[in-house]
């Protein structure tokens, strides 16, 4: 029998990160997972080594990714295991079993607590012509930069809306990478709108105000955009939008969409926890207690994984997620998780009244749940919106039967890049709530696994 573990953490990204060095100081035994080969989550990507070999570029990423250097440093004493894809998460038992696959072979972890911090992804924006090669997520792009300085070359496109949108059109100009076209898909009304909230996000995160301020000096993007159209055969050539002035084309060849992020839900569906729709960010996020324990006993979230909340209020997650587990397993008392536990949560405050005016600043577009029925919605199954529909109008009752019917949702992804759309456009055609229709059902593995991974877990000892 494996030994069991104090505490196994899936994700290094600011939560996981700052969980990790909070349960070392509390002398607890925890392990961090992450897919990647590095410490950073998406955010901090790289940063350890940039600092190393390229320090000049720090200054191209800002002061959010160089405050990464720091934290990603001090992992000294944690017992980490990069590389490392988390594919299964099961009671097996006495303890949780966190089953993941690295260097080609399967592993096993066992615990006592889980914390997943798996982070965000973007919202996958569903447009005619998204899937021709040559289109990306601006996501995408930054990692890409941070990674190994890596751009594309030719006539670049970036369309969207939301901070990232804005800072990689920054961080490109800065490192001297043309684009070609700035499209802004925020509605021109939003200022006013989100006026309201401004008081309380100066109060919170003034710094990070004054920080968008700087960005917007001086961008020339195209406000007011509805998307249309990415054009092209057989790759990239030309974007169609519509704005206050008309019809437009603008040739590319590369183009990279953003509509905002999500949280990354697929653990946390596999575990059944419960689950609520934030209407205002148009997703879906783990029900949460103040310390971040899910529905689940000794299951905690922390991080944009469980609503978000950006990478400062992840940080604080993390470590107040680690001082409750701490308490609970007898490594501090409770006068301790307590006065760490205000700073904590005060800090996850202020970044709340930060989010509601980035919320209203930079809405979800309406026209995002309402794809023309021949954009392709299932990539891996080449289901298109107008197939959604047809189903939903046939009287289906969700997203897990609609995959009897056409298998959306039951390609390698497993719905990371369709599910939230299927729910949206059953919900929309039935007339019906998002989380009346609910979200497909995850089933192990999450990723792709081979044959002698599967076989590698009963020819060496469990870790």
């Amino acid at each position: 029998m494996s030994a069991v573990h104090d505490l196994v953490i899936i994700g290094a990204g600011p939560a996981g990160i700052a969980a990790a060095r909070s349960a070392r100081a509390d002398g607890l035994d925890a392990v961090l997972l992450d897919e990647q080969a590095e410490p950073g989550g998406q955010i901090w990507r790289a940063v350890g080594r940039v600092a190393r070999e390229r320090p000049g570029d720090l200054g191209i990423f800002g002061g959010s990714y160089a405050k990464g250097a720091g934290p990603v440093a001090d992992l000294w004493g944690c017992e980490l295991r990069f590389c490392a894809t988390v594919w299964h998460l099961h009671r097996a038992e006495d303890a949780w079993e966190v089953v993941f696959s690295r260097s080609g072979a399967a592993e096993r972890v066992r615990t006592k607590t889980l914390l997943i911090a798996t982070g965000a992804m973007e919202r996958p924006v569903p447009i005619p012509g998204w899937t021709l090669p040559g289109v990306t997520t601006i996501g995408a792009l930054q990692l890409a930069l941070k990674q190994s300085g890596a751009y594309p070359t030719g006539r670049v496109v970036l369309m969207g809306g939301g901070p990232l949108a804005l800072l990689l059109a920054s961080q490109f100009k800065a490192a001297g990478v043309p684009i070609a076209a700035e499209l802004d898909t925020a509605p021109a009304n939003r200022l006013s709108v989100a006026a309201r909230y401004l008081p309380g996000a100066v109060l919170g995160a003034a710094d990070t105000l004054l920080d968008g301020l700087r960005l917007l000096r001086g961008r020339t993007a195209i406000t007011g955009v509805a998307p249309l159209e990415i054009l092209g055969e057989g790759k990239v050539e030309a974007v169609r939008y519509r704005d206050g002035s008309g019809l437009h084309e603008v040739p590319a060849d590369h183009v990279a969409l953003h509509e905002g992020v999500v949280p990354n839900t697929q653990l946390t569906r596999l575990l059944d926890l419960n689950h609520v729709w934030n209407p205002v960010q148009r997703c879906f996020h783990p029900v949460l207690d103040p310390f971040g324990e899910s529905s689940v006993a000794d299951v905690f979230v922390a991080g944009d994984g469980g609503g978000i909340l950006g990478w400062r209020a992840a940080q604080a997650a993390g470590a107040l997620a680690a001082a409750q587990i701490a308490w609970r397993l007898g490594a501090i008392v409770e006068s301790e998780r307590d006065l760490r536990a205000a700073h904590h949560h005060g800090r996850i405050a202020a970044e709340r009244r930060l989010r509601r005016f980035l919320d209203a600043l930079y809405p979800v577009p309406d026209w995002l749940r309402l794809p023309e029925d021949r954009t392709t919605i299932c990539r891996c199954e080449e289901i298109s919106a107008g197939r959604v529909r047809e189903m939903a109008r046939l009287g289906c009752a969700g997203p897990n039967q609609l995959k009897a019917y056409l298998r959306a949702g039951m390609g390698a992804c497993q719905g990371r890049m369709c599910g939230l759309s299927v729910t949206e456009i059953l919900a929309e055609t039935q007339g019906r709530t998002p989380e009346e229709i609910g979200y497909g059902r995850i089933r192990p593995p999450i990723k792709p696994v081979t044959l002698d991974e599967l076989a590698s877990l009963y020819q060496e000892p469990t870790s």
